[in-house]
């Protein structure tokens, strides 16, 4: 059975997570028969917003604990996770991946990415194993692995913005629309807007299913 982990920034697409995407992520994985362990680092969230009102809000809460709510508790601190231990990651969107996994929605291109988070990646990307990116989460990509000098194949979608900081960051961005994915076949990576672009769940699940399946199926491969 392929072990796949899922990397979670929390809980609510404004501060942690995109739910939607994760669950999505999740039901995909389960309906391929995969063995998932989520993850997340045990920190403090950069802020808290109210999803209602879109505004911050005065109180604190830790990016673990939150993540546990996506995974029906079922969850390990990433900084407790090798890549000898899985044979996938996917690393689903929501402003957390850009807040709390990495500081890009404060910093920009001089962002910076938690230690574990970047050890990880670059231990499953050295070892050829499958990664997945999906939303923002390529932008963390590029700055990750552009550091060392593996210059990923990634999308965003059309923001040209945002496409741009990945290529100053050391990833080459390739445009997309929500349901396509992006392959770079060398580097094993595979990437797909969702709600960068949206419009709705049942296009981004399109888009999330093809990563799904493309990274299960290098999997297979490499294990042949």
């Amino acid at each position: 059975m392929v072990k796949v982990g899922v990397l979670l920034a929390g809980c609510g697409y404004l501060d942690g997570a995109e739910i939607q995407e994760a669950v999505l992520t999740l039901l995909a994985l389960s309906k391929a028969k995969t063995d998932i362990l989520c993850m997340a680092p045990d920190m403090e969230q950069f802020h808290v917003i109210n999803h209602l009102t879109g505004q911050p809000v005065n109180e604190k809460r830790n990016v673990l604990v939150e993540a546990a709510r996506i995974a029906r508790g079922k969850i390990v601190d990433i900084k407790t996770v090798r890549a000898e231990d899985l044979d996938v990651l996917v690393v689903p969107g929501g402003f957390g991946a850009a807040k709390n996994l990495c500081t890009y929605g404060i910093k920009g291109i001089e962002c910076e990415v938690h230690p574990a988070v970047s050890s990880l990646i670059q231990e499953m990307a050295k070892g050829k194993k499958p990664i997945g990116f999906i939303c923002i989460a390529p932008a963390m990509a590029a700055k990750i692995l552009g550091s060392i000098g593996m210059n990923p194949i990634l999308t965003i979608g059309t923001d040209e913005a945002t496409a741009h900081d990945v290529e100053q960051m050391g990833g080459r961005h390739k445009k997309a629309t929500v349901t396509e994915i992006v392959i770079d076949k060398k580097n094993r990576i595979v990437s797909t807007p969702a709600y960068m672009l949206g419009p709705n769940t049942a296009a981004v699940a399109k888009g999330i299913e093809k990563l799904v399946k493309e990274v299960l199926a290098m999997a297979k491969r490499k294990k042949k």
